[in-house]
């Protein structure tokens, strides 16, 4: 499977996005407009490990409902996700059997890496 789970409005996706290999064929996924459901939440997390790291602390609502200052479960990082599409971390890249979660330096360079070395 390949996949991108992103906002089509995010900048930063879309550089990402831009990065990969264009001969690779990506489903993608405009979270804002089609929400993820649990069973797509639950493949990535058996992928990630854990929905926390699956989990942005750095949204907008993460500081507004004072969650930082909360000792959330992995129920709470779930229940977050599903609530609101901003709680997850973006994007999400899904290369065959590989995760890559986020927009840091490392990690979009090893699914671009992955991604021009898998056609």
């Amino acid at each position: 499977m390949r996949k991108i789970y992103h906002l089509s409005t995010c900048d930063t996706c879309k550089r990402i996005i831009a990065q990969l290999n264009p001969n690779m064929k990506f489903e993608k996924q405009d979270i804002k407009s089609q929400e993820i459901t649990v069973a797509q939440l639950e493949d990535m997390k058996k992928m990630a490990g854990s929905y926390e790291a699956l989990f942005s602390k750095r949204a907008k609502l993460y500081k507004e409902r004072g969650l930082k200052d909360e000792v959330l479960s992995e129920d709470d990082f779930k229940r977050f996700i599903l609530e609101h599409y901003t709680f997850l971390k973006r994007p999400v890249i899904i290369i065959d059997d590989q995760i890559f979660i986020g927009n840091s330096k490392k990690i979009v360079e090893q699914a671009v890496a992955l991604s021009h070395q898998s056609e």
